[in-house]
């Protein structure tokens, strides 16, 4: 979280922006931008997606060291994580370089885990490595079971519902690129 902290903090003052200034364009309180440049304030992915915005920068900016261009990612770099408020676990598969465009990343679905619908620029691809999830888009329903795949425009209203008692993981390559 520190890295996320310190960039934060390195745009607004390369931009020459103040934290009223940071506010004004992301509907965020200034105390609470200052608790975050802090390091003092938790900070949900929709909070980072407004202040990458107001930035002009990808979220992934945040997590990234300056230089820090690899293209391979050992299985122990690979970092599993929530976000705010979500039971869904994310590991990140992805190299990093500029213009990387595709998001690829392993997603643990809790057991009976219910995802609301939701709809954005981009495509969406699943391998089910484990498991059977109910995928809806659209109007249409799929049962997705373990070895099937599904790749469907994300614009078009979709949401996934683990189906068993047992974790879901799914192999996820989504675009555009989110961290």
């Amino acid at each position: 979280m520190e890295e996320v902290c310190n960039e934060i903090r390195r745009l607004r003052q390369s931009r020459g922006y103040t934290l009223k200034d940071l506010s004004e364009r992301t509907e965020l309180s200034v105390s609470f931008l200052s608790q975050v440049e802090r390091g003092t304030s938790s900070l949900a992915i929709t909070s980072l997606k407004k202040i990458a915005d107001a930035f002009g920068v990808p979220i992934r900016q945040f997590f990234l060291a300056e230089n820090n261009f690899n293209y391979m990612l050992k299985q122990e770099e690979q970092k599993p994580f929530r976000l705010e408020g979500s039971s869904v676990l994310y590991t990140r598969l992805n190299g990093e370089f500029d213009g990387r465009r595709l998001e690829p990343m392993m997603v643990t679905l809790a057991p009976k885990m219910k995802q609301n619908p939701d709809s954005h620029q981009g495509e969406e691809f699943y391998y089910v490595l484990k498991g059977t999830v109910l995928i809806k888009v659209g109007d249409r329903e799929y049962v997705v079971r373990e070895g099937d795949t599904i790749h469907f425009p994300s614009t078009v209203p979709h949401c996934w519902e683990n189906l068993l008692d047992e974790e879901a993981v799914l192999l996820s390559i989504v675009t555009p690129a989110v961290f």
